[in-house]
């Protein structure tokens, strides 16, 4: 075996997030051979949790199958971190993803909830910011209502508020600074006023993703934050029917205005299995919204979630559903969502990276 051999043999293995193989993506950072032992240390574009391991076998088996004898070690680092300024609260954070909708009761939350559980079971750290100042579901859906947050003073003489944790998740809202039953009576510069201090005030820690659950619609708050914050994506949440798809438009266009990349739109509440009848499927809110709008404006279509009565019992008790050991196909369409978002978010750390700044895991 030599170094060649092996290098040759990794470099037409393909990256199957970013449909390029290891040698064009400059992925395979050096081959040592010593004997029968190889090590191959890959560079590979963050996050990784879903797919070091993957290619740690295609490596280990490509070369196994060459040299039977070989001793083959994998080392992975990870590449497409963030290079832009954050303030302090985020400067932690790898990838900033928005959870967005057109418009309200099509589960946005809910969809925010479980996609940020979802990670957090792959092996990811992960934060969920509350920042739907009217409706601040998160503490109910974690199971954190009537908890209020963390806060001191720093050596600045700021305060500086640290999110509560639940399932793995570390979450924040202005849901653990009201009342349960206080209304937020609020015009548009206070509004992006709360949001300003929910992000300025709380600091996150390292973390791999922190997801935003916006408020409907494309107000303020939506502004505020593509203003100030580097958003690696948005992710849109939408049901089938024509007046949920007719908002996603101006969402899409909103997003795209302000330089922000659409990873993709998940159409939810798709259809309903009656489980006395699970041959059967009634699309109670029509058909393919979610894909058609999907198409038009060239934007991946992430997947679709069923009507599932768990789902919003799972929010109302505190668990997110797609946690349950018994969540089945409805679960797994959750988490499949959440590993395309993460495709997608790779595509988009690989297509702005310009960074030689290397954490090793």
């Amino acid at each position: 075996m030599t170094i060649d051999q092996i290098t040759t043999l990794l470099e037409p293995i393909v990256d199957p997030d970013l449909g390029k193989p290891l040698s064009e993506l400059g992925a395979i950072h050096r081959v040592e051979v010593d004997g029968t032992a190889v090590r191959v240390y890959l560079e590979l574009v963050q996050p990784i949790h879903w797919i070091a391991k993957r290619l740690e076998h295609a490596c280990t088996s490509t070369i196994t199958a060459n040299f039977p004898t070989a001793e083959v070690e994998i080392m992975v680092r990870e590449t497409g971190l963030p290079t832009s300024q954050r303030s302090r609260g985020i400067a932690g954070v790898k990838n900033l993803i928005a959870i967005a909708s057109g418009k309200g009761g099509v589960g946005k939350s809910t969809m925010a909830a479980n996609i940020a559980a979802a990670l957090a079971q792959q092996g990811a750290s992960v934060g969920l910011l509350d920042a739907d100042v009217y409706g601040p579901s998160q503490p109910t859906m974690y199971g954190l209502a009537g908890q209020q947050m963390r806060a001191e003073r720093g050596e600045d003489g700021k305060i500086i508020g640290h999110p509560n944790e639940s399932h793995g998740v570390k979450v924040a809202s202005i849901g653990f600074v009201m009342e349960r039953d206080q209304a937020a009576i609020l015009r548009g510069p206070m509004l992006a006023g709360y949001f300003s201090t929910l992000v300025d005030q709380i600091v996150w820690g390292d973390l791999d993703f922190l997801l935003f659950d916006l408020p409907p619609g494309t107000g303020d708050i939506q502004l505020t934050m593509t203003q100030r914050i580097p958003l690696t994506g948005a992710v849109i949440i939408t049901t089938p029917q024509e007046i949920a798809v007719a908002d996603v438009r101006r969402s899409i266009q909103m997003f795209r205005k302000v330089n922000v990349d659409v990873l993709g739109i998940v159409e939810n509440m798709s259809y309903f299995v009656p489980p006395d009848a699970p041959e059967k499927r009634y699309h109670i809110f029509g058909e393919g919204g979610g894909r058609s709008i999907s198409n038009e404006y060239q934007v991946p279509f992430l997947g679709e979630v069923p009507i599932e009565m768990r789902i919003r019992a799972g929010g109302d008790s505190g668990t997110p559903f797609v946690l349950d050991p018994e969540s089945g196909s409805q679960g797994e369409a959750i988490r499949q969502i959440a590993a395309s978002i993460v495709a997608e978010v790779r595509k988009a750390n690989e297509r702005v990276s310009d960074t030689t700044v290397r954490i090793e895991l």
